[in-house]
């Protein structure tokens, strides 16, 4: 992932991003601050576009419309290309996760995964393979914060997910009610209700709203004019308003995985011959590749289930598989609320049942017929 040149490129929420650049160059930023939004939504990416305006060497400025000093960066300096560099998070998380694997056995219980490409800014991720920010991860921040920035005006620390183990949480509460002035801690969260209310209450919170559907359509036509409108306006509906989760998506692979639950959906609905899902759920093997395919097509299927309950409630304008709607609408008037409760639990069951390794086709095809006895 490159990273914005200038905040002009960051897409989505401009009164949200105008605002955190005007604390920034009236020396105003919270120090301690939450930036809630869906994934996809650029929290990541406006953390370390922040943080290079409070870092730049150059310190460039521009004024808002309402006459406000706005903070910018220059992209050029030591600073901004040194803290750009942590762009690409999943590979510099790949690259600490290869890094701890080198180590002694007795060294990697110990070793935590951190990220940082400038000595003054730490990117803390979640750590593999529970994926949660871990006490070791903390007491690092909690050192280094008591250290003076060596390069750059303030230290910064970017957690970038809101799942913390209990300790960890409860061990930064002190440094977040009472951070040095030279140091910025941004959490970035996806649901805040995931973090402590103690947390909370020691943060600004500031959010990244959805996007309507039609705004995201427009920039996927400047931004991906490749795409046909159907594909775009399928992408719209399934970001969810998240630019980023739009540019990312893989529309392919989303439509062969929701072929696939679809199969089972109409399975259920009628008796007699199966031959077509046991073919299809014979192909859902073992292995990283099976587990990835199976993951993608329990999302398309919950996305799915949640259009079949949009359209029984009454809420068409908010269905996301919008190009499949005269089938969605079938299925809605086949099955009641009852039926779509007992799905979901079925769901929640198969997802259960691939954490214990249970064989993926076999679960399926019992998902399958439990559906097919609710629907009867």
């Amino acid at each position: 992932m490159a990273l914005p040149s200038s905040f002009a490129e960051f897409l989505g929420n401009p009164s949200t991003v105008e605002s955190l650049r005007a604390a920034i160059a009236a020396g105003r930023l919270p120090h301690s601050m939450i930036v809630a939004g869906p994934r996809g939504a650029g929290k990541y990416t406006l953390a370390l576009m922040l943080t290079m305006a409070l870092q730049c060497e150059r310190q460039p400025r521009e004024i808002a419309a309402d006459g406000r000093s706005l903070a910018s960066f220059c992209s050029i300096c030591r600073n901004c290309t040194r803290i750009a560099e942590s762009a690409e998070l999943e590979t510099k998380v790949e690259e600490a996760v290869a890094a701890r694997e080198e180590m002694r056995e007795t060294d990697k219980k110990d070793t935590r995964v951190l990220v940082q490409t400038h000595p003054d800014v730490l990117i803390l991720p979640p750590d593999p393979p529970q994926l949660l920010i871990k006490l070791g991860q903390v007491r690092t921040l909690i050192g280094r914060s008591q250290r003076t920035p060596s390069e750059a005006p303030a230290k910064v620390f970017v957690i970038t997910s809101a799942a913390f183990m209990k300790e960890a949480a409860n061990s930064l509460l002190k440094v977040l009610e009472e951070p040095p002035t030279y140091v910025h801690i941004l959490i970035l969260a996806e649901n805040l209700g995931e973090l402590l209310p103690t947390i909370r209450s020691r943060c600004a919170v500031v959010r990244l709203g959805a996007l309507p559907s039609e705004e995201i359509e427009a920039l996927l036509t400047r931004l991906r004019p490749e795409s046909n409108k159907t594909e775009r306006a399928l992408l719209a509906r399934l970001s969810e308003g998240a630019v980023g989760r739009a540019l990312g998506f893989n529309l392919a692979e989303y439509v062969t995985a929701r072929a696939d639950a679809l199969v089972i959906l109409r399975s259920a609905m009628q008796s007699g011959d199966h031959s077509v899902l046991f073919r299809m759920t014979e192909t859902y093997r073992a292995g990283a590749e099976g587990q990835a395919k199976t993951t993608a097509l329990l999302r398309a299927l919950a996305s799915v289930l949640e259009d079949i309950l949009l359209l029984q409630g009454g809420a068409p304008d908010r269905v996301r598989n919008a190009d499949i709607d005269k089938e969605l609408r079938q299925f809605a008037e086949s099955v009641d609320f009852a039926w779509l409760e007992a799905a979901v639990r079925g769901l929640d069951a198969v997802q259960s049942g691939l954490r214990r390794n249970l064989l993926r086709s076999l679960s399926l095809d019992a998902f399958a017929a439990e559906l097919g006895t609710a629907a009867r």
